[in-house]
């Protein structure tokens, strides 16, 4: 197997377009009056006609929930609220249909994919289809070791980057990406920290609800990470070897492929703005063709998405991870895909000449 050449996505990602943006801008003046009066909503669908390459916008028939599960060595440590190695009971949640994201999918219709990258149990736990892509059984204890081997890291990457363009063929018109981990939010500020020259303490949040002693601990570890991580910031692949896990190279892989097959992503919390991160110093254009569907309260989250330029959709509090958060962003981004696809012009002409029928002649 030949090294993967990541180069290559500097050339290979376009962004969106640029002038089928400004023809959805110019088109809300003969929708709407005003023609900002959607707000954010309008500025969706505007999004939507660069990534669609349409004006109209396409509705949204065929989003997806795409989750990656992995467990982290780094949990042994006790950086989180859960026993490390558990990750694996989060994901059959999710299959049986009984997480908080299966019951939010079940309800607006959208199918929900595990693909099991690195969980630590026996794969016979968990069906075929979702541990045929597993790289390994856990991760390394990235304080002190490697997360994954550099062939390891690679073989996830590839995998991610199959599984885009599977989607892609198959269709998908919109990935809400999240993950499903124990002690994923340690790597994430890891990876944000190393990136964003910050110290262990900015990024250091309380994942999983952690109390005081924990976060200490949580933040140890991270410091000692970022010190295994600065001498490799210059090799992405390495990075994600280094202090990430086979669920970040995924993920990472996923959305630069993603980028280059021009399908639009919604990120979910701390692992996805970690991994879009990694992405973005990999192909400075990918971030163009992913939304951030919320705001976690996690401090890596909000550093890695001002330094992306991405504004989270939604702002509730909501900490539970597992794509939650991107799947509630799902009908604000559906109703934009809708209004531009269905308004027709000539209700916004009329009622404001209605409007102007209505005004009191000047004297």
């Amino acid at each position: 197997m030949t090294g993967i050449q990541l180069d290559d996505f500097g050339s290979l990602v376009e962004r969106p377009d640029a002038r089928l943006r400004r023809d959805s801008v110019d088109r809300w003046r003969e929708l709407v009056r005003p023609a900002d009066g959607l707000g954010k909503v309008g500025e969706l669908a505007d999004w939507l006609a660069a990534v669609q390459g349409a004006v109209p916008v396409r509705p949204i028939s065929a989003p997806r929930v795409l989750l990656f599960a992995a467990d982290h060595g780094v949990a042994e440590l006790d950086v989180s609220t859960m026993k490390a190695g558990t990750a694996s009971a989060l994901a059959l949640a999710a299959i049986e249909g009984t997480a908080p994201v299966s019951v939010i999918a079940r309800r607006l219709g959208v199918p929900v994919d595990v693909v099991d990258m690195a969980l630590d149990c026996d794969p016979a736990d968990l069906p075929a289809e979702v541990t045929a892509y597993r790289v390994r059984r856990g991760s390394g204890r990235i304080d002190v070791e490697d997360a994954l081997t550099r062939e390891e890291a690679e073989q996830a990457f590839r995998t991610g980057m199959e599984l885009a363009d599977r989607h892609a063929d198959s269709g998908t018109d919109l990935v809400l990406l999240g993950d499903l981990s124990v002690g994923g939010t340690t790597p994430a500020a890891v990876l944000i920290a190393a990136l964003c020259g910050t110290d262990a303490s900015v990024v250091t949040g309380r994942g999983s609800g952690i109390d005081d002693l924990a976060w200490m601990r949580k933040c140890a570890a991270i410091r000692d990470a970022l010190r295994r991580a600065r001498p490799v910031l210059g090799d992405q692949l390495a990075l994600l070897a280094t202090v990430g896990g086979a669920d970040f190279a995924a993920m990472t892989g996923f959305l630069l492929q993603a980028a280059v097959r021009k399908m639009p992503v919604v990120l979910d919390g701390v692992v996805g703005a970690a991994c879009a991160l990694v992405g973005q110093r990999v192909a400075f254009r990918a971030p163009d063709w992913w939304l951030a569907g919320h705001a976690s309260g996690e401090p890596g989250q909000a550093k890695a998405l001002d330094r992306v330029s991405l504004d989270p959709l939604l702002d509730h509090s909501i900490r539970l991870g597992g794509g939650v958060g991107a799947l509630l962003a799902l009908p604000l981004i559906q109703a934009a895909a809708a209004l531009s696809a269905e308004l027709p012009a000539e209700s916004g002409t009329a009622e404001a000449e209605a409007d102007t029928a209505e005004e009191p002649a000047e004297a």
